[in-house]
């Protein structure tokens, strides 16, 4: 198989892996789309912030780690640790179930068909703009995850690196713009316990798959 067409549904699998869980971020993007709220400002924040970030992590850590070829090997295992590490606590969700994906009580209530949009207070758009900015830039593991992980994981493919690079960006975009759009039909499959059991056991197995493929190069 093309090294490039590698790198790109590695970098699809290992974004997807990282983005799709419960966190502040997805809250704020389920939240506003069940309102119908300035889904747009919310999906393109996260989307160029993930792109950003990633561009970062693949043009720096990448690069950095790429031109010294014994980091390449450090890289190499401890992107593999990490991932195996993200696939065990993913299992254990999907062992012990108890996850779920709440929206805020009005904004749940609106999708199972409760009193019109109009009646309820709107939020305003700074207001919307600098929750999402908060929950993007200020969470340091999400921080990590995008630049460091992306990036030594994204070296290991060397000048395939880039492909790696739009394959992980394509997913957040995919993600973001599927989830925000699409929240009034997601929502009710994603806000049961057996959904993210699912999801997680899902996820668990993609990076195992990853972390394997990572370790025998």
């Amino acid at each position: 198989m093309d090294q490039g067409l590698i790198a790109l549904l590695s970098g699809l699998g290992l974004c997807l892996g990282l983005i799709i869980s419960i966190g502040a971020q997805n809250a704020v993007v389920l939240r506003q789309g069940l309102r119908r709220e300035h889904v747009g400002i919310v999906v393109l924040v996260c989307v160029v912030s993930d792109a950003i970030l990633q561009v970062i992590g693949v043009a720096g850590v990448a690069t950095l780690v790429t031109s010294h070829p014994w980091l390449e090997t450090v890289a190499r295992w401890a992107g593999a640790v990490f991932i195996v590490g993200f696939a065990i606590v993913s299992a254990r969700r999907a062992w012990r179930g108890g996850g779920s994906l709440e929206a805020a009580p009005e904004a749940a209530a609106e999708a199972g068909g409760g009193a019109p949009l109009a009646t309820r207070t709107r939020s305003s758009r700074l207001a919307v703009l600098g929750t999402i900015l908060a929950v993007t830039w200020l969470n340091p593991h999400a921080l990590v995850e995008t630049t460091v992980v992306m990036g030594s994981v994204a070296a290991t493919h060397g000048d395939a690196r880039w492909w790696f690079m739009v394959g992980g960006i394509t997913a957040s975009t995919l993600w973001f713009v599927g989830f925000g759009y699409g929240a009034r039909y997601l929502a009710p499959l994603l806000r049961t316990e057996r959904a993210w059991r699912i999801l997680d056991g899902a996820i668990a197995a993609v990076m195992l798959v990853i972390a394997v493929t990572l370790v025998l190069g």
